[in-house]
């Protein structure tokens, strides 16, 4: 049985993929186009990566949870990445297909495993997408009212077309009197037709948003340094004023927050088969942009809470606030609000490049209708799953206020992320003679020390939305057990 899930998933197929050559083939013959390299993949993970984490989830966890000491909070976080992070190079080089932990989980634990890993990926994907948007909304209409105020206009858009008609109090969906989040809809839509188009247009895009951002983090970390004011660091840990807030429960609490800031890292992963030499350029792609995101996160946040008390930055644009304080640095704060609108589009085009490729995966298992698999005969893209996914993420970031599923989708990710660790261990022990051009070091610490740390911060949040994560989980095995379990490409091959 091992052995035909590495056949179904080209380790043993494909042990090597040269530069060009097409091993992910949809239905209908169709082949995704290899044409990613190292440098594209880092791209991509830092376009993932940097974006509502920076401009929005830092002054919350700062001012809710942890204060100054949200810097240990990120390190928390970003140690816990790390030590998934290489074990996902492991896999990524060794199997280089779409369907990032949902593959690996498939060619390990089994297709039961592997689907309810791929659900919880449906889950980081699609909710962290319109999570985004709705944040980029917001961002926007700040654009606008700059813009107005510069030219004697008011150019904000209304809050009845820029905010969502639904919001959640206390477990309840409520209307709000608003009839919809036009701008999030309207990103979507556009960063949508791009995936629909291309890798290489999409990469080519993301390109450019991922230089203007980090150009724009590291002109306000240049320039808001100058005003840094060291009192605002004390108490660095704040004491404790109730669970979860303030002191060492504050930290590990904003750790789970914060860990939203890193999902996008892993949708390197579902990009392998497109790279055009995977087993050399995933480790790179996945392991460079975490190191180089982790950097960023916390120089931010040690000067976000070095010019501005950490109480004053639950506001949707923490660093705009921030720099509000500071009237000769109005130019620079109308530069983060540009930078941040930027940032995160990347992050939206990355989701919505990467779900359709897990959906692709899937598909091909017989564990989703067909359709998910086919690949246009043009662009070379799944196509199908890139409209379904579109559609669904567009709808969410216009009808809701998704800020409570933002710690569903870590939720979901720290689940992969601790199964991805504990398949590698289970693959050195009985796939010992498959050729690794990247290994884990020290397998067994990290291995059991990274899937250890996932669990735990999942837990931080589970206390609290048990409910919904449960509700997601129900969704998943019914369209497991109602379609899946009898379209089972391995189960009809066994017998």
């Amino acid at each position: 049985m091992l052995k035909h899930l590495f056949a179904t998933h080209a380790i043993e197929a494909a042990p090597h993929v040269d530069a060009g050559e097409h091993i992910e083939t949809g239905a209908h013959g169709g082949e995704l186009k290899r044409v990613l390299t190292a440098k594209h993949l880092i791209l991509l993970g830092v376009g993932a990566v940097i974006g509502a984490g920076i401009f929005v989830i830092t002054g919350q966890a700062a001012a809710l949870h942890a204060g100054p000491a949200l810097v240990i909070s990120f390190l928390i976080a970003g140690f816990a990445c790390a030590l998934a992070g290489l074990c996902y190079a492991e896999f990524a080089a060794m199997l280089p297909v779409s369907g990032s932990a949902y593959s690996y989980s498939y060619a390990t634990l089994g297709e039961y495993v592997a689907w309810f890993v791929g659900w919880n990926l449906v889950l980081e994907y699609l909710f962290a997408a319109a999570t985004v948007a709705a944040g980029w909304s917001g961002y926007f209409n700040e654009l606008l009212g700059l813009i107005g105020q510069t030219t004697g206009s008011n150019l904000a858009l209304p809050a009845t077309l820029a905010s969502a008609p639904f919001q959640f109090v206390e477990g309840h969906i409520q209307a709000t009197g608003t009839l919809i989040n036009l701008p999030a809809v309207v990103i979507i839509a556009a960063l949508s037709g791009l995936c629909y188009v291309g890798i290489t247009q999409s990469a080519f895009v993301n390109s450019i948003i991922v230089a203007i951002k980090v150009t724009v983090i590291l002109l306000f970390l240049a320039f808001a340094i100058q005003v840094i004011n060291p009192d605002n660091w004390h108490p660095f840990i704040p004491e404790a004023e109730g669970p979860g807030t303030y002191g060492w429960g504050g930290i590990f609490r904003a750790a789970t927050i914060v860990f939203f800031s890193y999902v996008g890292f892993d949708a390197v992963s579902t990009a392998a088969g497109e790279a055009k030499n995977p087993q050399r350029d995933m480790p790179i792609g996945i392991l460079g942009s975490l190191a180089i995101c982790t950097v960023l996160y916390i120089a931010v946040a040690l000067v976000l809470t070095g010019i501005a008390p950490f109480r004053m930055l639950n506001t949707p644009e923490p660093v705009a606030t921030a720099l509000g304080l500071y009237p000769h640095l109005s130019w620079l704060k109308a530069i983060v609000v540009l930078g941040a609108i930027t940032g995160l589009s990347s992050v939206i085009l990355v989701m919505l490049m990467g779900l359709p490729r897990i959906f692709f995966s899937m598909a091909k298992d017989g564990l989703l209708p067909q359709t998910m698999a086919k690949v246009h005969p043009k662009f070379r893209t799944p196509y199908i799953g890139t409209i379904i996914v579109g559609v669904a993420a567009a709808a969410m970031a216009g009808l809701f206020p998704v800020s409570v599923l933002g710690e569903l989708v870590s939720m979901g990710t720290l689940l992969a992320f601790a199964t991805v660790c504990i398949g590698v261990l289970i693959l050195r022990y009985t796939r010992p003679d498959l050729k690794r051009s990247f290994r884990v070091p020290f397998v067994w610490p990290i291995c059991i020390i990274g899937a250890l740390a996932c669990v735990y911060l999942f837990w931080q949040a589970f206390e609290e939305h048990w409910r919904l994560m449960i509700g997601w989980i129900v969704i998943g095995q019914l369209i497991y057990f109602g379609y899946g379990y009898a379209h089972s490409k391995l189960r009809k091959s066994l017998g």
